[in-house]
């Protein structure tokens, strides 16, 4: 397939950037072009010896790190800020020579970054203040509550955006003060390790984030046993996995996991603005986004002409391999994951959906291209029924009421994100909180929740534990230190007083303070 690659992408480049990770004998893995299938550098692997290192290397680094003031932090954050916005060719390249995903998705998944870090660099200040809180007894005790880092945090980071969750989810971990080691999937490396060496560039201590690149259950279980905290993105088996070491280890972690999200479409929804968030939410990243939407429910009065237009706006949508912005839908990741997605579709044409449009390989695209897919009839037995897909297809459904609606998107054992849209937008609120989903969007798809960063964002039921973004998002990745400090000797009963005295005084005085409000 002749396709160039981008001239940022040389092969001096690459090299510099897989030098970061350690490899005394763990091979090497074959990072390879999505669109043609060309290897484009050997990606070393990591041994458990070398991850134990790299634990070591930052920790060492974080003990310093950590004693640096947050002013003096925030400040390598503000310029890696600018680095990224002025590097974002450059990054948007290697993000979709790894990933294949269209150029306009790759430039989205590089704002998630400067986003993250604004908010962090205006708000972390007040976050993480020592705040002061009342003492057992007024006036003369008080407690501090402050905040102290975990140490060094674990991140493994999964291939549908690599950058975005390596790179985000490391800078709350190292504003709060803490060493981070980063595990990328190996398909997508790339990204996420361009990124650190910016954060180099930007006054980060060297040493501080560490890379290590191997198959999970390689690399995953020593990764977990060095962490004091893990933060994980990925599927529910494996969250499940991380989840129970994490435990047996006594360290917490957050885990944003699959989900198999629903969209509802009241009778009142503009159709305008419905079909052109449908084509995002089924088809963005190539299906490939945790919140991607699987299931529509859609009003019988509208379903006809939905499925129409809808039908047509996804024939009309521009697939293809280029390193331009004129592709619509890129690739999927991977002729593995291609080969996984359509199992889903042909055991649901097997059991009686049917297919509206798309249903097939796109081979002339590339080796991992899929066609957009709309299918009706999808059931429970059927793999894409149940089961996170996570590719270009879609499943359209009826309902009539809407307590029938919220009962069909309630019929998951996920819950990371929903979309409903209705005119009346006080009812479609109301419609979107009987949801079970950590995320609801009322009249979009998935931005308006995600990209709200003073919220925090995770999943309930199957679809996680914990949440990123928000205070949530940074104080997870530290420990609270209660400091009690008393000024005068009063705790205990003074001499010479019986203590059945003692006891009565303590009951009047709790009394008084309950009455005043104190306590």
């Amino acid at each position: 397939m002749s396709i160039k690659r981008p001239a940022s992408v040389t092969d001096e480049f690459l090299n510099r950037l897989v030098s970061r990770v350690p490899s005394t004998s763990g091979g090497t893995w074959k990072l390879t072009e999505v669109y043609t299938g060309e290897v484009l550098v050997e990606l070393p692997q990591s041994t458990p010896e070398d991850i134990e290192r790299a634990f070591e290397t930052s920790r060492k680094a974080q003990q310093e790190w950590a004693q640096w003031p947050l002013k003096k932090r925030l400040k390598v954050f503000k310029k890696f800020h600018s680095l990224v916005l002025k590097h974002n060719e450059t990054i948007v390249d290697l993000i979709q020579v790894e990933s294949g995903k269209a150029r306009r998705m790759a430039f989205e998944e590089t704002l998630d970054i400067p986003m993250v870090a604004g908010y962090y660099i205006k708000r972390a200040p007040k976050v993480l203040a020592d705040k002061k809180h009342a003492g057992p007894v007024p006036v003369v005790s008080s407690s501090l509550e402050t905040r102290q880092p975990k140490g060094v945090v674990g991140i493994i980071a999964p291939w549908n955006f690599p950058f975005a969750t390596g790179i985000s989810d490391s800078i709350p971990a190292l504003i709060a003060g803490n060493g981070v080691v980063v595990k990328p999937d190996n398909k997508t490396a790339l990204s996420p390790l361009y990124g650190i060496e910016l954060m180099e560039k930007a006054g980060l201590p060297k040493g501080l984030v560490q890379v290590v690149c191997g198959e999970g259950p390689d690399v995953g279980p020593t990764l977990i046993d060095n962490a004091n905290y893990v933060m994980f993105t990925g599927s529910t088996n494996t969250g499940r996995v991380i989840g129970e070491r994490a435990g047996r280890n006594l360290i917490g972690c957050c885990l944003e996991l699959g989900g198999k999200n629903p969209m509802i479409v009241l009778p009142d929804a503009n159709l305008d603005d419905v079909v052109k968030g449908a084509i995002f939410g089924a088809f963005g990243n190539t299906g490939q986004i945790c919140m991607h939407i699987e299931r529509m429910y859609i009003h019988d009065s509208i379903y006809d002409t939905f499925r129409d237009r809808f039908v047509a706006a996804a024939e009309a949508l521009k697939v293809g391999a280029a390193y331009d912005f004129e592709p619509e839908v890129g690739s999927l990741v991977s002729v593995d994951h291609k080969n996984r997605v359509a199992s889903h579709v042909e055991d649901a044409i097997a059991k009686g959906a049917k297919v509206l449009t798309g249903g097939r390989e796109l081979p002339e695209a590339g080796p991992a291209f899929f066609a957009p897919t709309i299918l009706e009839g999808v059931t429970k037995d059927m793999l894409a029924g149940v089961g996170e897909t996570f590719g270009p297809v879609v499943a359209l459904h009826r309902f009539s009421t809407e307590d029938e609606a919220v009962a069909l998107a309630n019929d998951t054992d996920y819950g990371l994100n929903a979309s409903v849209w209705g005119g009346d937008l006080d009812n479609a609120i109301r419609v979107g909180r009987r949801i079970q989903s950590g995320n609801v969007n009322i009249n979009d798809i998935l931005a308006t929740a995600y990209a709200s960063k003073g919220t925090p964002s995770g999943g309930v039921k199957q679809s996680g534990v914990g949440a990123r973004h928000g205070d949530q998002g940074l104080l997870k990745y530290t420990d609270c230190q209660n400091v009690g400090i008393l000024k005068k000797q009063v705790m205990g009963a003074p001499e010479g007083v019986p203590f059945e005295d003692n006891v009565k005084q303590q009951i009047i005085g709790l009394r008084v303070m309950r009455k005043l409000g104190i306590r």
